[in-house]
């Protein structure tokens, strides 16, 4: 992310934290949560206080205090004045701090990593959504409801449970609502895949589908455009899934097709499985995920396959 776009993003969480303090009803919850932002950064601290200095220099404006005096006034037009004076006081501590003030600030906003990155995403309410290899997420909120549309890759989350501010996961035209859990989504070109690890999910395969699904923690479902299924998974097979958090691939009686597959989502250079034959050996074991060399030297050794290296792929035959 460009130092540009994660000042904005800073700044457009420090604006969620000062709207929840003077907006809603703050808790000592809520106070924990935004100490533990602030002191993660002095960028967070400095856009903070930015923000609060603005806002208390906007609350000192006489024009301000008028509309305050003027609201007790019968007949008079409050509306009308209060949203003046408010314009007034957003334009003129803009100018006095130099700061961006987000009265209407965006619908949502995109996060993406690069091929063979990966990313964490920290939420004003302490949710943390992390963002594997070639992985495009837009986060924003519809109402009450925080939402994610996750356009390409595979996403871990671990949400804070709020029932008063629901969060939900847009997926390839599927919705998935989180209730109090830690789960895994990971979108393919033809297929959706959500694995479960903690607490509950619930999956619709259209929004506001009768035909709701709720997976508990072990579920995985795995949903194609003709099908969906439900299978359980041990403790074993959720970390080897979760291995890239790790920086590892894991294959566990995988062919060498799928292992292929697997390791291209983390290189520009893939590899080709060009012999029928081959692919359908199977290899176990674990892996750096940026390391296809050790892969394809197990090939080339164990298997003794041949091997083609060329500018853009790594061709595997007899």
């Amino acid at each position: 992310m460009s130092e540009s776009a994660n000042a904005i993003e800073i700044e457009s969480l420090a604006a969620e934290w000062l709207e929840k303090r003077n907006h809603a009803e703050w808790t000592k919850a809520d106070q924990v949560q935004l100490e533990v932002w602030l002191q993660a950064s002095l960028a967070h601290r400095i856009a903070y206080l930015r923000l609060e200095n603005a806002w208390r220099f906007a609350d000192r404006l006489p024009a301000l205090k008028q509309t305050r005096s003027d609201r007790k006034q019968p007949g008079s037009n409050w509306s009308k004045i209060a949203k003046g004076a408010l314009a007034a006081c957003l334009v003129i501590a803009a100018a006095v701090y130099g700061i961006r003030l987000y009265v209407t600030k965006p619908q949502e906003t995109t996060y993406a990593t690069d091929i063979g990155a990966s990313k964490r995403l920290t939420l004003a309410d302490g949710s943390q959504i992390e963002l594997n290899t070639d992985t495009v997420v837009r986060i924003g909120r519809d109402g009450d409801t925080r939402k994610v549309w996750l356009d390409r890759g595979e996403a871990y989350f671990q949400i804070k449970h709020d029932p008063a501010r629901p969060f939900v996961v847009m997926a390839n035209g599927h919705r998935l609502l989180d209730i109090g859990t830690k789960f895994l989504v990971r979108r393919g070109q033809d297929k959706l895949q959500v694995s479960v690890l903690e607490g509950k999910v619930q999956y619709d395969p259209k929004p506001g589908s009768p035909a709701a699904t709720l997976l508990a923690s072990g579920d995985v479902l795995t949903a194609t455009r003709g099908s969906v299924s439900i299978d359980r998974a041990g403790a074993t097979e959720i970390a080897n899934a979760l291995g890239w958090r790790s920086g590892v691939i894991t294959l566990d009686n995988t062919t060498l097709a799928d292992a292929a597959s697997e390791f291209n989502r983390y290189s520009r250079r893939h590899i080709v499985i060009a012999d029928p034959d081959a692919a359908k050996l199977r290899i176990m074991g674990t892996f750096q995920a940026g390391n296809a060399d050790a892969f394809v030297m197990v090939a080339q050794d164990i298997f003794k396959l041949h091997v083609k290296r060329n500018q853009d792929e790594i061709i595997i035959s007899r």
